[in-house]
């Protein structure tokens, strides 16, 4: 271990220190890539011995060091995809058990969990994430809390504290999304979370080049429990994967503190252009997770959610008229993306359809601009001069 040689390191140190090789002369700064799927091993194999890489490989250990270091735990798990994280966090859920989530979140983990609504009578309860009292009661008989804040893609701010405190009064595993507010943004097993769960895909990686998850955890049995899925279900990433992850991850604070600034200089002049309708983003004095994202979070993430006028069509022209911006379903990237969440017909119902989800990268702020500026008025038409 050399990322805490003097005491307590700030997150961005951590994000450049942690998971390095040990310091020897003649060693070599970044953790090498070990590409072979089997080690050589005979006789009975002891704790810790390498076997087979299904089960474990040296190219994972840096990468789970230094999200784990980030996040504050002793246990990070890598995953072949977000999903096999999420899956894995969740756990077994018995047959007409019950799940409690937020009504906005990640498609495909609602898609997963009306699957086992479907196929094993679990009772899936969404809720409004933001409404504290509505998610207390729902977690009363309830087996699992899979909670989002900010949440995908309409930006709701949980009272975490108060969600998970609940949830561990009454039993109930929680896991947390961390997504969008990364490690640098709020720490949700300091608040009271079983596990913390990363598409590291998004801004983990950093660079749109990499699909892969990972779990975190304080609880040995958990974290025993994670690998075993990772190991059953093949859900493993490759090395060559999780060492760009590593190199991705050495500049998160940075790409991190610069989408942030940008993304609440653009929420602030959405806010006052006449081809808009709404804008949605934490920072916003105005925004209904304000507050409590002021309380809980260091910084407002850097995703924005834009209602256009002029609805879908208005909301898909502006998709079109942009040059600098990505059209891309993706996030978390160095570049700049967007989209229309509800062109999916998995998006939840209550998403409004002319809603676009822009996720701002670490371009000049001023460039984003003029391209958004230039995008809505030509969206609009000769309604805005």
């Amino acid at each position: 271990m050399t990322h805490d040689p003097h005491g307590p390191l700030s997150p961005a140190t951590l994000a450049v220190t942690a998971g390095r090789p040990p310091r020897v002369q003649g060693g070599p700064v970044n953790p090498p890539v070990v590409l072979s799927s089997t080690y050589v091993n005979q006789g009975v194999t002891a704790p810790g011995e390498l076997l087979y890489t299904r089960m474990d490989t040296e190219t994972w250990h840096p990468f789970e060091e230094a999200l784990a270091a980030l996040e504050g735990a002793p246990h990070g798990v890598v995953f072949g995809s977000g999903m096999a994280a999420v899956i894995a966090a969740i756990g077994p859920v018995p047959d007409g058990g019950a799940v409690v989530v937020p009504r906005h979140a990640y498609q495909v983990s609602l898609g997963y969990l009306d699957d086992l609504a479907a196929r094993h009578g679990v009772d899936v309860r969404r809720v409004d994430i933001a409404d504290t009292a509505q998610v207390v009661a729902a977690l009363d008989g309830a087996d699992v809390l899979l909670a989002e804040s900010p949440t995908n893609p309409m930006l709701e701010v949980a009272d975490l504290p108060a969600v998970l405190s609940a949830a561990r009064e009454r039993g109930v595993r929680s896991v947390v999304d961390n997504t969008f507010a990364t490690p640098l943004g709020q720490r949700p097993l300091d608040l009271g979370a079983d596990v913390v769960v990363h598409s590291v895909t998004k801004y983990l990686a950093g660079h749109s080049d990499v699909v892969l998850g990972a779990a975190v955890t304080r609880d040995d049995e958990l974290a025993a429990g994670l690998r075993a899925y990772r190991t059953l279900h093949g859900a493993i990433p490759g090395p060559m994967e999780v060492w760009l992850a590593l190199r991705g991850l050495r500049t998160l604070h940075l790409r991190v503190e610069r989408a942030n600034a940008s993304a609440a200089e653009l929420a602030r002049r959405l806010a006052e252009h006449p081809a808009v309708a709404e804008v949605r983003h934490p920072s916003l004095p105005a925004d209904p997770g304000h507050e409590r994202a002021a309380g809980l979070m260091n910084g407002f993430g850097a995703i924005l959610g834009v209602r256009p006028h002029g609805g879908p069509a208005g909301a898909d022209a502006v998709v079109a008229a942009v040059r600098l911006w990505v059209p891309a379903t993706s996030l978390g990237g160095v570049e700049s993306t967007l989209e229309r969440r509800r062109r999916f017909a998995t998006e939840s119902p209550t998403v409004p359809e002319d809603l676009l989800r822009l996720s701002v990268g670490v371009e000049d702020v001023e460039d984003l601009w003029a391209d958004l500026d230039q995008a809505l008025r030509a969206a609009a038409g000769p309604a805005v001069s």
